[in-house]
Formats: structure tokens, sequence, C-alpha cells
């Protein structure tokens, strides 16, 4: 159940590959070695419409939340958090020479028991 999913400022197209950042942050958390392949999900939404802070025009942003199920430690979490933010970071680093870009990211848990998946790409992976 990792999925990740960036809403970022429609100001950023044209300045950042969004379908090659994601095979980078899919490749970082595949890289933890905490979750399994056939479950992670990485997706951009654009944000048409929003303000950012001061509300100059240049300024920009990616919320990143990573929404993973029960059952790794804190340390395990913050190691996931941890390898997501370097990479979106070093992916990003152009962005960070100007005054007007932020990243965040927030991991939250969900709870299993309010959670329902139907997933067939899973027995073709675990087979291989």
């Amino acid at each position: 159940m990792p999925h990740l999913t960036l809403e970022y400022s429609a100001n950023l197209d044209g300045r950042v590959d969004m379908p090659m950042l994601c095979g980078e942050l899919s490749q970082a958390i595949l890289d933890t070695g905490l979750f399994e392949h056939g479950a992670v999900r990485v997706r951009a939404l654009r944000a048409d419409t929003y303000a950012v802070a001061d509300r100059v025009a240049e300024n920009g942003f990616i919320d990143m939340s990573f929404r993973i199920g029960a059952g790794r430690t804190a340390e395990e979490k913050k190691r996931a958090g941890a390898a997501i933010f370097a990479a979106a970071n070093a992916f990003l680093a152009p962005l960070f020479a100007t005054p007007h870009f932020a990243l965040s990211l927030e991991i939250r848990e969900i709870d299993a028991e309010l959670s329902w998946k139907n997933n067939a790409i899973h027995p073709r992976l675990r087979n291989k």
C-alpha cells in the first residue's frame, strides 16, 4: 500500500519533468526494501489554482503525501521518508537555486480495518 501522491503548482510545468520525477521516486521507494514491488504507486496531480506564501507568481510547490499500510517500525518509516525526500531534493535541486520553491513530505499510516484493496498485479510479480 505504498502510494506517493505529489500535488504540485501548475507553474512548475516546463520546469520539472514530472514523469521522470515519479520514476525516480518510485525507484527510491523500492530501493528501501520495505515495500512490495506490485504495491508501489506514484502519481502527480497538478494544482491549477493556488496561493503560495506572498503570492509572487514564481512561487511554486510540491507537496508529497506517502500513504503506507501498518506494520513498519518508526525507524523504517523514517528511513523511507528520508530516502524519498533525499531523492526529491536531488532531482529538484535547480528549483532551490531560486527563492520561490517549497517541498514537503508527510507519511500517513493507513488503518487496515478501514482500507479495501483488490490487486491483480501482485500475483504476477510474486511469481517472477
